[in-house]
């Protein structure tokens, strides 16, 4: 299982580069078989490759030391968010942990070509805890409703300022108008939403005034630990997001010209870009003058926390919307809003001016 045989020829040495490309190719395979994503199985296999060249040390002569080394420099010089360190730990262990598990015969050939073995270097003392309830940046804000409205009021504004200067791109503004539109509607990640297509629409029987615009089916929702993308179905709430969705997708949409699957295509037959939706977006922010601390994310932060605060829905359907399997996830994003909080006092004076007012008057009889 994973044994390696590294030729030697009369008294030279075997090469260490061949017995640790041999070594990653056998994890590479091990965390494949277990559905991790190629693009995740890519990314830590890279980290061992950083931790080798950081180290001037192959895995089997690396030390604790060597690690702490490493992750410090990750984090004061590299400057990386604590995400990313953790992140960069992870890999480190599993590979340590796959070459260190006796199943395999990579430790026993180890010590038999060169005289060490390997052993785990991420322990609890140079790990960051996962502790926190909430990693997000501080910084990281939700929008008002006035915010929402005047952002969608300018966004369905440009195709028009688009026509009337003789600009192209009018099409282009209507789709991300809706783009937006959804993200917010449904609570979506930006890699969710333009992944969408018309085949993810159905009807909702309990709620049939929204018609086929009643259940939005997400496929590409986020992977849990590098393993194929989660799939969820996200209930529509509010009738304007559907109407929303349902005018871009009968009656712009058709405008590309051909028959299409993508909700959010471009004219080159590829779903919109990440990085186009967020030069959109912050242009319509820059124009608008709002605070910092929206982005693309801020339509998924917003929808949660305008149906906890707003409509006062329960923290577990909203969980179930988001596809969180921790309701402490969710709590991330139910920050009150500014709006929120300014009634929620309103409706405390009140109270308190009403009890204060009736204990006067009981004390005057």
């Amino acid at each position: 299982m994973g044994r390696v045989t590294v030729v030697t020829f009369g008294s030279q040495a075997p090469d260490p580069e061949v017995f640790l490309e041999r070594l990653l190719e056998s994890w590479v395979r091990a965390q494949t078989s277990s559905d991790r994503s190629k693009q995740t199985v890519r990314a830590k296999r890279a980290r061992v490759l950083d931790l080798v060249e950081f180290s001037g040390h192959y895995p089997w002569e690396w030390s604790v030391a060597d690690a702490d080394d490493y992750f410090s420099h990750c984090r004061g010089v590299r400057n990386l968010a604590h995400n990313t360190v953790r992140n960069y730990q992870g890999a480190i262990r599993s590979f340590c942990e796959f070459a260190c598990d006796p199943r395999y015969d990579w430790n026993t050939d180890c010590a038999r070509l060169f005289g060490a073995v390997f052993s785990q270097i991420v322990t609890e003392w140079n790990r960051i805890p996962h502790s926190q309830p909430n990693a997000s940046k501080p910084e990281k804000r939700v929008f008002t409703q006035w915010e929402l409205q005047q952002l969608f009021d300018l966004a369905d504004l440009e195709p028009e300022r688009k026509l009337a200067s003789g600009r192209k791109g009018a099409l282009s503004a209507m789709r991300d108008a809706a783009l937006f539109k959804t993200l917010y509607g449904w609570g979506l990640r930006i890699d969710e939403g333009r992944h969408l297509q018309r085949v993810d629409l159905s009807e909702n029987a309990g709620a049939p005034q929204f018609g086929e615009y009643g259940v939005v089916r997400v496929r590409w929702g986020k992977s849990h630990r590098g393993s194929a993308k989660k799939t969820r179905s996200v209930l529509t709430v509010w009738e304007w997001t559907a109407s929303a969705l349902q005018n871009w997708v009968e009656f712009a949409l058709p405008l590309y010209g051909k028959p299409l699957t993508d909700l959010f295509p471009t004219t080159g037959g590829r779903v919109v870009a990440e990085s186009h939706a967020l030069r959109r977006l912050r242009g319509y922010l820059d124009e608008l003058g709002f605070a910092p601390g929206v982005d693309l994310h801020a339509f998924r932060r917003s929808y949660s926390a305008h149906l906890i605060t707003g409509l006062g829905a329960d923290v577990s359907f909203v969980q179930q919307q988001l596809g969180h399997a921790h309701a402490s996830t969710t709590s991330i994003y139910t920050l009150a809003s500014p709006d929120y909080q300014r009634e929620s006092l309103k409706r405390l004076h009140e109270k308190t001016l009403a009890a204060a007012m009736t204990s006067r008057k009981g004390s005057t009889r």
